[in-house]
């Protein structure tokens, strides 16, 4: 029986001596599926760019998948990035996982000059991204007249060689259902939904899914959360901590919710410790386990 999928956060952070595709590739050589970049491009902390970063992640790999987790759609004009998308994707041999989110750092969009979007203009313009970026991959002519997003004629050449993957960072009922009508994956965090109320916005997805004719078991469900593993750390509701075999427990647990993939961002010292820990320690168990994962439409096994 196929096993869950395991991503691993590659920080943004810029660091004298340090490398992204070098922690990239030692994620590779350790048997993760994926690895994953966040998208906050404002603020004093030298970060990169996770576009250009990833792509960077990608020429340096060969096997491993490549996540944005999640891209904040009011940076980046749909159209621009549905082309951005379908060349990383043929450049690095499909490996690309295109998350997306409405944008939740109001503070980001006011200091780059792009405004704030209500709670309501977020989802719609993630709506309105996602339709725009099938159109201009399927079609050869696209013309989109939205609320928000407007193209037309649009021609992008070539065409994707396979469905892109997008995965949505959701929470609020309306986003839950976007995610379930248009979504290829969501992608929540523990720390902003702790696993009592999974089911229920689980629930929000899958049904939204078969209200569109959709088959739910083609919606990969990732938990994005920070880890930390450590005998002498103690459990805290937003990371989940501790020794090898009590992070397993706690991991499995979430497998039985629901989850079919887990995205990992390692904290506290040792963090290169800790990630070679769990690719030996944690990941080995959880396979041995048989979690199963149906390989829906939109992630080929």
């Amino acid at each position: 029986m196929p096993g869950m999928l395991f991503g691993l956060n590659v920080s943004t952070q810029v660091q004298t001596g340090t490398d992204p595709a070098v922690a990239a590739r030692k994620a590779e050589q350790l048997g993760f599926d994926f690895v994953s970049a966040s998208d906050h491009l404002h603020g004093g902390r030298p970060t990169y760019e996770p576009w250009t970063m990833l792509s960077w992640i990608a020429a340096a790999t060969s096997r491993i998948r490549v996540a944005t987790r999640v891209l904040a759609v009011p940076y980046r004009p749909p159209a621009v990035l549905a082309k951005m998308a379908e060349t990383l994707d043929r450049l690095s041999g499909g490996r690309l996982i295109l998350g997306l989110g409405g944008g939740a750092v109001d503070e980001e969009f006011r200091a780059f000059g792009l405004g704030v979007r209500s709670p309501r203009d977020k989802v719609d313009g993630l709506a309105e991204a996602i339709r725009i970026l099938r159109g201009v991959w399927s079609q050869p002519r696209f013309t989109f007249d939205g609320r928000l997003y407007q193209t037309d004629g649009a021609e992008l050449e070539p065409k994707p060689d396979h469905p892109i993957p997008i995965w949505l960072g959701t929470y609020g009922r309306r986003a839950l259902a976007l995610t379930g009508q248009l979504a290829d994956g969501w992608i929540p965090s523990l720390g902003y939904a702790p696993p009592e109320q999974i089911p229920g916005l689980r629930e929000r997805v899958l049904g939204a899914a078969r209200a569109a004719g959709r088959d739910p078991d083609a919606i990969t469900c990732a938990y994005n959360l920070s880890i930390r593993i450590d005998e002498r750390a103690d459990p805290e509701p937003s990371v989940v901590a501790g020794a090898p075999d009590a992070v397993t427990e706690r991991l499995r647990s979430f497998a039985e919710l629901g989850f079919t993939a887990m995205n990992f961002i390692p904290v506290g010292p040792g963090q290169q410790e800790q990630i070679e820990r769990l690719a030996r320690e944690v990941l080995p168990a959880l396979r041995a386990a048989g979690a199963p994962r149906e390989r829906g439409r939109y992630w080929p096994g």
